[in-house]
């Protein structure tokens, strides 16, 4: 099945979030499609999908009209989204929540699960999709639960597969054999549209590239004759530096020493188990692993957002183990959190309002019960400027801006004041490569003036490109440590450690 999209627009109010776009996705091909944060990418996907309309233009299915009232018309016509975040339900089994919504159903309109669990088997028998019909999600790796919601969309007899940043979450080794499953796809005849910001990814995967800017197509081409900067330079529409200038490794005294660490979860499982571990001025560690091995935990336990069940936390040798938050903050701990919306800021609030959100209480902000805004407005409208926050005004409401601006707000929150450590947790999740150009540099910046970095990613290359020691997280504990100040670290030893290999 082969999908054009003529001229397509589509506008909230008065701002145009794709203007004119031309796109054509081919049954048996590999679609990258690239663009900043902001560019369009997920209005146009969303309109494909059959959640918004366009206000103007076309969608043709093999050169067929076609008018999506909502997604149900849109999984109709043979056209599925596989998202980013998963969309499992955790206690049920992979062929429960693969038929969820469709249930086959036998006498008496009972439930017939044997039915499902033989067409789950079909379709991984077809496309090489190993995993057990039986197995519950919450007892699965994320690599096996991606392909659980493969399954689903194909399931439901889709021709064309929307891959919403499909490798965010999985280790090396589990993107080679993804890739291996989108290749099968690719050859049975399924047209897919990658949507990814890892341009070495798109490079290697993708038969066809389009780049989305503004709203516009700005650049297609063959992934083999375009490197990466000029990828890069398509997207952002400026050169943009993938090499992380670092100054000599000179670290000072330790910063941060947490020793013998263990972190609840909310069900009382264990999710750090007696970790330790160290951060000095003027470097920078980074932290591997898979989601779901403790990270989170781990950074809240450090920043006093989660209460440690034993062991020590020492920050410049004074024991922060049941600080408060603002204690930890009034000390020079910064803490770029790994979910920006949920954390990191309020998106109702303003631009300037979120800028002084753990600092209004500043002498420098507030006299008394009273906030002095026309300071607080100077000082946000200074920092926005100095962090390339790209907004109206600083009475902007948050919300309103892209998710890399918004990233970029946190980030002048948290380095615009007096530090001494960051704990940055995802700092680029998500993120274009401008903006992660910008957040890495601003990152080497802090230690480079001799403060201690602590960043926890599933990015692996992040993790490689800035770390100066590189530790493995594994089922809540480091399992590996490798030296990054003395050459190139072996990616696949990385990757092996995060996959529990070292355990």
């Amino acid at each position: 099945m082969d999908i054009e999209l003529r001229g397509v627009t589509k506008r909230f109010g008065e701002v145009v979030a794709n203007a004119d776009v031309n796109l054509t996705i081919r049954a048996g091909e590999v679609l990258g499609l690239l663009g900043e944060n902001g560019a369009g990418k997920s209005t146009l996907m969303n309109v494909l999908s059959g959640l918004y309309r366009p206000d103007e233009g076309e969608i043709l299915i093999d050169g067929e009209p076609a008018r999506f009232e909502g997604p149900g018309d849109a999984i109709r016509a043979g056209i599925g989204m596989v998202h980013q975040h998963f969309m499992l339900v955790p206690v049920f089994t992979v062929a429960e929540n693969v038929v969820l919504g469709v249930e086959p159903t036998g006498r008496a309109d009972f439930l017939d699960l044997e039915t499902a669990r033989r067409q789950v088997h079909d379709i991984k028998e077809k496309y090489g999709l190993e995993v057990d019909p039986d197995a519950r999600i919450e007892n699965l790796p994320v690599g096996v639960q991606q392909r659980v919601e493969i399954i689903k969309v194909l399931f439901r007899s889709a021709d064309v597969l929307i891959l919403d940043e499909p490798t965010a979450v999985l280790t090396p080794q589990e993107v080679e054999e993804f890739f291996g499953i989108v290749r099968a796809l690719r050859d049975a005849g399924k047209a897919l549209v990658f949507i990814t910001h890892k341009l070495n990814e798109i490079r290697e995967i993708a038969d066809r590239i389009s780049v989305i800017r503004a709203g516009r197509i700005v650049g297609e081409g063959d992934p083999k004759r375009l490197d990466r900067k000029e990828l890069a330079e398509m997207m952002v529409g400026r050169p943009v530096s993938f090499d992380v200038v670092k100054a000599p490794y000179a670290p000072g005294r330790t910063l941060l020493d947490v020793q013998d660490l263990t972190i609840l979860r909310d069900n009382d499982e264990i999710a750090v188990d007696h970790l330790s571990l160290s951060v000095r001025s003027g470097e920078i560690v980074g932290i591997a692993g898979v989601q779901g091995n403790g990270q989170s935990a781990l950074i809240e336990a450090l920043t006093g957002l989660r209460r440690a069940a034993s062991g020590q936390i020492l920050f410049e040798d004074q024991d922060i183990t049941h600080a408060s938050v603002r204690a930890r903050h009034r000390m020079g701990i910064a803490h770029i959190p790994e979910d920006r919306q949920r954390v990191g800021i309020i998106k109702n609030f303003t631009v300037a309002e979120n800028m002084v959100l753990d600092t209004y209480y500043d002498e420098r902000f507030s006299s008394g019960p009273q906030i002095n805004w026309k300071t607080v407005n100077a000082r946000a409208a200074a920092f926005a400027e100095d962090f390339d926050v790209r907004t109206p005004s600083v009475f902007e409401s948050a919300g309103h801006l892209s998710g890399g601006n918004q990233q970029k707000l946190v980030v002048a929150r948290e380095l615009s004041r007096e530090i001494t450590l960051v704990v940055a947790g995802q700092p680029t999740r998500g993120l274009d490569v401008g903006s992660i150009e910008y957040i890495h540099k601003r990152l080497v910046e802090a230690r480079d003036t001799g403060d201690g970095v602590l960043i926890i990613s599933s990015e692996l290359d992040e993790i490689m490109a800035l770390s100066d020691r590189i530790l493995v997280m594994f089922k809540g504990r480091i399992v590996a440590e490798f030296d990054a100040t003395q050459g190139a670290v072996d990616k696949g030893a990385v990757g092996l450690a995060m996959a529990g290999a070292a355990a």
